[in-house]
């Protein structure tokens, strides 16, 4: 029995589920959103939120200058964090760009969205994405990808209406210029004049 072991072993070994949480936590501070199964999306929340709160700390610190020896950048915070995201262009990010918008949330930077089950194995998928940087939705949205509308083949039948329509319309518009030119050479000589002189 596994009393007071809290957590889901994955089917994993502890090195193997530690490189697990690693790397969905460097592609979900990536990319901002990550589909996967509900199960690892619950364990990963957890993991994600204190390397996120890590750096929001180290971030209060150098702001308020808090830190030792005169320091500007929290070097140490940085090192810990980057035990477990060894991306440096990601562990970047984290420190300068999210740690500054998540600076006034007082924790709950991811959120969990249940997505249904997968159509292979049945397994329930979950998609895990950063509050701070989510879409703004009212009401159920949908997480699948929208169709491209095709256009459809235009068939030769439709083809010779739009010429006929395309004919007309030319053709009704050359009458209206000839009518426009016949009104002007009626008129008096004096609207000619003004004409001329607003051209």
């Amino acid at each position: 029995m596994r009393h007071l072991k809290s957590g889901r072993k994955l089917k994993r070994t502890a090195s193997h589920r530690r490189a697990l949480l690693c790397n969905m936590a460097t592609s979900l501070l990536q990319h901002k959103r990550l589909k996967t199964t509900e199960a690892k999306a619950k364990e990963l929340r957890p993991f994600v939120e204190r390397l996120i709160t890590k750096a929001k700390n180290a971030y209060l610190a150098e702001q308020n200058n808090q830190l030792p020896n005169g320091q500007t950048v929290d070097i140490h915070s940085r090192r810990v964090v980057g035990r477990y995201i060894r991306d440096k262009a990601v562990l970047q990010e984290l420190f300068d760009t999210i740690a500054p918008v998540v600076e006034s949330r007082p924790g709950g930077y991811a959120r969990i969205v249940k997505t249904g089950v997968r159509f292979g194995d049945g397994a329930r998928t979950a998609m895990i994405e950063l509050v701070d940087w989510a879409e703004q939705a009212d009401g159920r949205a949908s997480l699948g990808r929208k169709k491209k509308r095709k256009e459809a083949p235009v068939s030769p039948a439709q083809a010779r209406v739009q010429q006929k329509v395309a004919a007309s319309v030319a053709q009704a518009v050359a009458q209206v210029e000839d009518v426009a030119a016949e009104a002007i050479e009626a008129a008096p000589e004096e609207v000619k004049i003004e004409e001329k002189a607003a051209e």
